[in-house]
């Protein structure tokens, strides 16, 4: 049996890794010190040529399909990690077979729950989680992509100004049809339901939880989040024929959800004296690619908002207000921008992204100016925030507080929806 890796991007030093020893068994020096969610298969973060892949010892026939999913995803940009390959063909020394591994992409400054539940966190943040899974189901949902094991381990989240971003990190049991039903999404909803109550129920045994949150309370959100986002993106509205401002009304409610109104599906009774309206494709995503239009910077939609607030105020400040706008965003870049996140120091640059500083240097600016009662300078600001509050972060590009591992676990059983505990 010859070994074969399949990858649209091949990179020779796949080769090197030793695919002939079981996954568990690698040496530590190919190995990435990064937090790991709960998975029922092997999964070890790899050093690879100056970055960190995620390779996860699964079937083939499992692994080849996951991979093909994956790649389907990424090609009408939905949020998930990025497929590099498939190795199958792996022998041991002695040359009995060994499982086939799927390779992802690791995503940076992403953490599964249970580091973030490793952290000193703002008391609502299973809640804010919950939020990030349901926005990320509506998008999986509008694409036609059925998960089949909704939950907070098969999520990668990233900070977004505050809130965060779910990726989705596991599409093994995933299916992408032309058109979800309603009994498919409420069946992923149902899993998704049940999922997250046992997850929190054991970050509740192990004392991680905030003492005032409800596992099933928490978990059962989602399904009133989801439903309240599917309503306001895909429901019709209807309205006399004379109060038309209310399109442009719609268009930016949905825009204050991070979605684009791609086309809209119109149509006038028989009287002619009312109009229906609805959004007929929407994706994600206005605030971030407008900013990565003006000024090139490639960031999380919330962190897309913060910047664009700050660059209008900018213009607003400078009276630059009828100047072009991708001319002001580029001077806000080279004097606002750039040298509040190259402020930094390098030995303090692993712990946040550039976005999420720039963000939290504009939130502590805000607490200076409260406090002191004026405008406290930008650069005072930075100075300030670089000395007393980016040190006590996490590092989050290493390893995060304590070891997921020792946390206390729950696994899933050969049914994805259904919960069974393990010892701590």
């Amino acid at each position: 049996m010859a070994l074969e890796i399949t990858s649209a991007r091949p990179d020779p030093a796949l080769f090197d890794l030793p695919w002939s020893s079981p996954l568990e068994e690698w040496p530590a020096h190919h190995l990435a010190a990064l937090p790991r969610g709960i998975s029922r298969h092997v999964v070890r973060f790899v050093k690879l040529s100056g970055g960190v892949i995620a390779v996860k010892e699964i079937k083939a026939e499992l692994a080849s399909r996951e991979y093909g999913v994956l790649r389907r995803l990424g090609k009408v940009d939905l949020p998930c990690v990025t497929p590099v390959g498939v190795v199958t063909g792996r022998v041991d020394a002695l040359g009995d077979p060994l499982d086939a591994c799927l390779i992802t992409r690791h995503l940076k400054f992403s953490l599964p729950y249970r580091a973030l539940y490793s952290q000193a966190l703002r008391p609502d943040t299973a809640a804010r989680l919950i939020d990030a899974l349901a926005v990320l189901l509506v998008k999986l949902h509008l694409e036609g992509f059925w998960w089949g094991d909704v939950s907070l381990s098969n999520t990668l989240f990233r900070r977004d100004a505050g809130a965060f971003a779910a990726y989705l990190v596991d599409a093994e049991t995933g299916e992408l049809h032309p058109q979800l039903s309603d009994g498919q999404r409420a069946h992923d909803l149902e899993i998704a339901r049940i999922n997250i109550a046992g997850e929190l129920m054991d970050l509740q045994a192990g004392g991680f939880l905030e003492e005032h949150t409800d596992p099933v309370e928490t978990a059962t959100e989602i399904v009133r989040r989801y439903h309240s986002l599917w309503a306001e993106l895909t429901g019709v509205e209807r309205f006399e024929t004379g109060d038309r401002w209310r399109v442009d009304e719609r268009i930016r409610r949905l825009n204050a959800l991070g979605f684009d109104v791609d086309e809209l599906a119109m149509s006038t009774d028989i009287d002619g004296t009312t109009i229906q309206i609805q959004p007929k494709v929407v994706d994600s995503g206005h605030h971030s690619r407008r900013l990565l239009r003006l000024t090139g910077l490639d960031v999380e939609e919330n962190q897309a908002r913060r910047l664009l607030n700050d660059l209008d105020s900018f213009r607003a400040a400078s009276d630059r207000l009828a100047d072009n706008e991708a001319v002001v965003a580029h001077h806000w870049l080279v004097t606002v921008y750039e040298p509040t996140v190259r402020a930094v120091p390098r030995e303090l640059r692993g712990k946040l992204e550039g976005a999420e500083v720039f963000h939290e240097v504009l939130e502590h600016r805000w607490y200076l100016s409260e406090r002191a009662g004026r405008d406290t300078p930008l650069s005072e600001t930075i100075a300030d925030y670089v000395r007393t509050v980016l040190p006590a972060k996490p590092d989050e590009r290493a390893v995060l507080g304590i070891d997921t591992a020792s946390m206390p676990v729950t696994v899933l059983d050969d049914t994805p929806h259904e919960w069974t505990r393990s010892s701590p």
